[in-house]
């Protein structure tokens, strides 16, 4: 494992002119997954980044209470923001099991649940903890793997009639491997997108081929310029999901890349 390296402003892709961004770029913890919370908060100051996806990995975000708000007082003294919780699996259709998921995510402060694969029937009874707990539900879809939510349209077929605190989390990787143009899905799912994973792939139809953003095949700017006009107000998350041992790399190209491309839309980057 290369050691840690310390970026410029410059060569993370930062624009010192420009309008202010209305794009949010974030980071999903799974990125850091084979590394601990202190780690990963070093990590962020040297991207950085301040807006965190955490997920009940290593001591990202746990499970137990005590521990749990240690993990956000540490976060906090770090300048790091909570935005969301996840991907967190909702197998049960048990108030018990869900209102602990919720109660979770209320001690951690989140206005977003990101969820993985809640039962279209679990649906109704998520809903009645979404409108108790004022905590937003996105579903992430997971691609021709998934057996429910392959895409984003498979969840708004079915929540579109739902609260709308209930929607998307978008992939864009299992959007594009499902078959789904991921532009396209962002303006359908329009309001009820409330969490963007971002990554990049060689082959937009192989999960394997997974690239640096930037390196790959996904209209980012095409992404963000959807996401602008659709006035979309939460993050996109980085979820770099190779090289976990030592992710740094591929990591900073790609919030390098990402800052490039808004810059080049005219935009002023800001950690």
């Amino acid at each position: 494992m290369s050691a840690p390296v310390m970026f410029s402003a410059a060569a993370l892709g930062k624009a010192a002119t420009g309008k202010p961004s209305p794009i949010k770029l974030g980071l999903a913890s799974y990125t850091y997954r084979n590394f601990s919370r202190v780690q990963m908060m070093g990590y962020m100051k040297q991207l950085d980044v301040s807006g965190l996806n955490a997920k009940d990995v290593k001591d990202h975000l746990p499970t137990d209470a005590t521990q749990e708000m240690q993990a956000i007082a540490d976060y906090t003294a770090a300048g790091i923001k909570l935005h969301a919780a996840g991907a967190i699996y909702f197998l049960k259709d048990e108030d018990n099991d869900i209102r602990a998921k919720f109660e979770y995510c209320k001690r951690a402060g989140v206005a977003v649940i990101v969820a993985g694969d809640p039962t279209p029937a679990s649906l109704p009874r998520v809903e009645k903890f979404v409108k108790e707990y004022d905590i937003r539900i996105a579903i992430h879809n997971h691609g021709p793997e998934d057996k429910l939510w392959q895409s984003p349209l498979d969840i708004l077929k079915l929540v579109k009639n739902m609260d709308p605190r209930i929607g998307c989390c978008i992939d864009v990787g299992h959007t594009e491997r499902a078959g789904t143009d991921v532009v396209e899905a962002i303006h359908e799912v329009g309001p009820r997108l409330f969490n963007v994973h971002m990554k990049d792939l060689a082959d937009l139809k192989a999960k394997e081929s997974q690239v640096a953003v930037g390196e790959g095949k996904m209209p980012v700017r095409a992404i963000f310029e959807a996401l602008i006009a659709n006035k979309y107000a939460g993050f996109v998350d980085l979820e770099y999901e190779i090289h976990a041992d030592d992710p740094m790399p591929g990591v900073t190209s790609s919030f390098a890349y990402m800052r490039g491309v808004l810059a080049g839309m005219g935009y002023a980057i800001h950690p």
